[in-house]
């Protein structure tokens, strides 16, 4: 790293360590008025300023106010976070101001931060109290750790343009590493993460960028062809496409959301896809009344749920520090209210996916007993049986619970159940 890549770091982490507002969204910002940055910059500013949140319990531990002080924020993130050796960063080190020495410390205190929770776990006090309610030390433990790796790229081939295992084929010619995913029937991972936007078989709908685990969540779903599907918070789509393509185009899918950018969204990839049967609508909330048409008379409905997130913290590692117990407690209202009004669309007989990318058993077993406890004409069903049937190697018991330590996915919940 150069002084120049140095100073513009720090710019960027004084914003980002307010957690203010999502890391990715200060960082595009930030690089889109600052277009004269080149590749390598824009590479070094990123790299060190996710490393320095991926670190931030270390940094803010041996830091008072660590955005106020976002260049030595920066120094501690080359150093705990991108393994930089302080010899190869000399030259951004002013022998006066101390930040030298402050380094030589920052590495000789690694026992005393493994010795503690929040800093061996890169995981804030609030999230830990809240774990302990439900883990050993030595689980929360493994997950903080697993959240701090990076995550592999992994795709969903399109299974209307081709089969997973002539896909793979042609890819592993360029990209050797790649491999088929463990569980996801249709998914390819890539360890090293490379850029495949501009890929002919990305441009022609073959693969798009999926998680093996939210791929998961589609198999649930179990959509086939010519039934009425509905994904009640579907983003910018990419189960809504998994299900599609599921259900070789035939049939409808209604794809709900109160966001109408995350919809615009979906509408290239539908096309892209080649998908002809779903139709996005923007409703103003859960209670919409453009929904009641549909009631009792979807065959299947999949709610994934507006949650914390925090299964998903190895993408997105600064959500830990912008959610709350106080943000987590809005969101329990939200997610049942939703439970509550999407399960008036399933049909007698019709399936329900409930789904977060939460690890937090408060958003996900509780909210299930919860919701069954006021609904008796609504039963489980069991998440393991569901996945041997379609000959996948995965049991997490009744509920499908992937978590990123052993599974090497993002974390996901998924509950299915009945109407009777």
């Amino acid at each position: 790293m150069n002084q120049t890549q140095l100073n513009h770091t720090a710019a960027v982490l004084a914003k980002i360590l307010t957690f203010n507002d999502p890391a990715n969204v200060v960082l595009s910002n930030y690089l889109r008025n600052n277009r004269k940055l080149g590749r390598a910059d824009r590479h070094e500013i990123a790299e060190t300023a996710f490393a320095a949140i991926r670190h931030y319990q270390k940094i803010a531990a041996a830091i008072r106010r660590p955005h106020v002080q976002a260049r030595k924020a920066a120094l501690a993130a080359l150093v705990l976070g991108r393994s930089v050796n302080i010899s190869q960063i000399e030259e951004l080190l002013n022998e006066e101001d101390g930040k030298k020495e402050f380094l030589s410390s920052l590495k000789a205190r690694k026992a005393e931060f493994l010795g503690s929770l929040n800093t061996a776990t890169e995981l804030p006090e609030w999230l830990i109290d809240v774990l302990k309610t439900h883990w050993s030390d030595e689980e929360i433990l493994a997950f903080g750790r697993s959240v701090t790796q990076p995550a592999p790229l992994d795709v969903r081939v399109n299974t209307l343009n081709g089969k997973r295992d002539k896909i793979l084929a042609q890819l592993q010619t360029e990209f050797p590493n790649a491999i088929a995913t463990p569980f996801a029937p249709n998914g390819i991972r890539f360890p090293n993460k490379p850029a495949l936007n501009k890929h002919p078989l990305f441009l022609d709908g073959t693969i798009e960028v999926q998680d093996e685990g939210s791929q998961l969540l589609a198999q649930l779903v179990g959509a086939k062809r010519g039934e009425m599907v509905v994904d009640f918070c579907a983003g910018a789509g990419g189960k809504t496409l998994a299900i599609g393509a599921q259900m070789a185009n035939k049939g409808r899918i209604y794809a709900f959301d109160i966001a109408e950018k995350r919809l615009a969204n979906l509408k290239p990839r539908m096309t892209r896809a080649g998908l002809t049967n779903i139709h996005p609508e923007k409703i103003s909330n859960e209670h919409d009344p453009r929904i009641a048409r549909l009631n009792g008379k979807a065959d299947r409905v999949l709610v994934d749920a507006p949650c914390s997130g925090l299964g998903t913290l190895r993408r997105n590692p600064d959500l830990k520090y912008r959610q709350s117990p106080e943000t987590l407690a809005n969101l329990l209202k939200q997610q049942q209210s939703i439970f509550q009004a999407a399960s008036q669309l399933v049909k007698s007989g019709g399936r329900l996916v409930y789904a977060t990318c939460s690890i937090l058993p408060e958003e996900n077993e509780m909210q299930v007993a919860e919701f069954l406890k006021n609904n008796s004409d609504f039963e489980l069903v069991n998440c393991a049986e569901l996945l041997v049937a379609q000959k996948i190697d995965l049991d997490t018991g009744e509920f499908l619970k992937m978590n990123t330590a052993e599974h090497n996915t993002d974390g996901f919940f998924a509950a299915v159940l009945q109407r009777k």
